[in-house]
């Protein structure tokens, strides 16, 4: 039963809608496509790479192999480390800001600025302007998930919160089914700047669908589980509160370590493809493809999967941990991909099975681990919890990206053993911090 929202950033919504609106499925599929859209913008670079090489300023050296390109490589990952630092700055903000002017309005400034930022990339005609461009993309593209875990919070219930993150969040796959298709067409007509403006204008329209939706009107006021965790953050200013919390790091350490890995997938899948099996963009689709099919069989899933055992009478703790666990181990056979060319040298399919089953794992163990602070925290404060770990995430996510950048080629056993055994070192710290997940505490 919904209850009086208690906060005054809250005091405009309504007081009567049902705990469990119908309208709550249209309000995710609407975060599913800002998801989708903000993963299809981030992808381009990734996608064009192989364009890239003819690109002057990137530094392809045509003279060296395809293994030996070290001005090329140096530019083309400091160019995503840029996106990544941008991203983390911008996580550190846009959660408070999202929480100061709630989700409607927060989540359609941020996609305003990453949309713009996107299309501004066929301008650049340098190694700056692409870090530049980057740069600004990820400071807008900060907004999307402290806005949609909020939104979460504020139309479903505990239990389906896990699923609900699993489903939107599956958006980032699904951008890998569109994104190749559009970048293969529009670059093949206009060249790779046409790329940027193609996945960049659909942002705009999402923005038009957004703001004409009654957001304000139809969510569900604050439910008896987000009272009970008020307490969590009164009694002083808000940051004060959140960080002396171990739940605020438990959540923020389990970004750190393992977003890196899923950054890995999204940038460096179409080389890896490229550069290890000679496959071009559109050679590589059904192999890019395969991997986010099972990767969102995995973000539902493994998202459904915390909210299953807790029907069944498991607690929330042992729900959520239980499915990240599951999640954690699936992503171990990850140290078997550098092996597999040399098993298969003409075969990429099972490497990319190999790759598939570790990214559909990493979504399922994302849907759970977004869903801890709505577990831990209440809702005005979710957003920025959520803008904290995106900010450690994307922080970690750019020193595991300076680690691929300079061994992916030549070490790339290296590189695959880090990616599998973060996860459970994640979890173990979690634990550690967080024993008993679900219950009020106060810092």
């Amino acid at each position: 039963m919904s209850t009086n929202a208690s906060s005054l950033s809250e005091s405009d919504f309504t007081t009567s809608a049902p705990d469990k609106s119908p309208i709550r499925w249209f309000v995710c599929f609407l975060l599913f496509l800002a998801t989708t859209i903000n993963y299809m913008d981030r992808s381009v670079f990734a996608f064009i790479e192989p364009l890239l090489h003819n690109v002057p300023f990137m530094g392809w050296d045509f003279a060296a192999d395809k293994f030996h390109q070290a001005a090329f490589d140096n530019n083309f990952g400091n160019v995503i480390i840029a996106f990544q630092f941008a991203y983390g700055i911008g996580f550190i903000f846009a959660g408070r800001i999202i929480d100061k002017l709630g989700t409607k309005t927060g989540y359609a400034l941020a996609i305003l600025i990453w949309g713009i930022a996107s299309m501004s990339h066929s301008l650049v005609g340098s190694v700056l302007g692409f870090c530049i461009a980057r740069t600004f993309l990820g400071l807008g593209e900060a907004g999307n998930f402290p806005a949609a875990i909020k939104a979460v919070s504020e139309w479903f219930p505990t239990n389906e919160r896990g699923k609900a993150v699993g489903l939107f969040n599956s958006g980032s796959n699904v951008s890998f089914f569109l994104a190749p298709i559009i970048i293969t067409f529009v670059t093949a007509r206009w060249g790779w700047r046409s790329a940027f403006l193609a996945t960049g204008s659909l942002g705009m329209i999402w923005l038009v669908l957004w703001l004409s939706f009654p957001y304000n009107k139809f969510r569900r006021g604050a439910t008896q589980t987000q009272a009970n965790l008020a307490p969590v953050t009164e009694g002083g200013p808000l940051m004060s509160k959140l960080l002396t919390n171990p739940g605020t790091y438990a959540f923020a350490i389990g970004k750190g370590l393992t977003d890196g890995v899923w950054w890995f997938y999204l940038f460096y899948l179409p080389q890896f493809l490229n550069r290890n099996y000679g496959l071009s963009l559109s050679q590589a689709y059904w192999y890019i493809v395969t991997v986010y099919v099972v990767s969102s069989v995995g973000s539902i899933f493994g998202g459904s999967l915390s909210g299953w055992l807790m029907s069944r009478g498991y607690s929330v703790n042992s729900g959520r941990k239980i499915a990240m666990l599951s999640m954690a181990v699936l992503v171990l056979p990850l140290v078997l991909v550098p092996h597999m060319g040399t098993l298969f040298p003409s075969n990429p399919w099972p490497a990319t099975l190999i790759i598939a089953l570790a990214a559909a794992a990493h979504q399922g163990w994302s849907a759970n681990l977004f869903s801890t602070p709505s577990d831990m925290f209440p809702s005005t404060a979710i957003s920025t919890v959520v803008g904290i770990g995106g900010a450690v995430g994307a922080a970690g996510g750019a020193a595991f990206t300076w680690i691929v950048k300079h061994n992916l080629s030549l070490h790339p056993l290296l590189v695959f053993s880090i990616a599998a055994c973060l996860y459970l070192i994640s979890l173990a710290c979690f634990q550690l911090l967080v024993p008993r997940l679900g219950q009020p505490r106060n810092a």
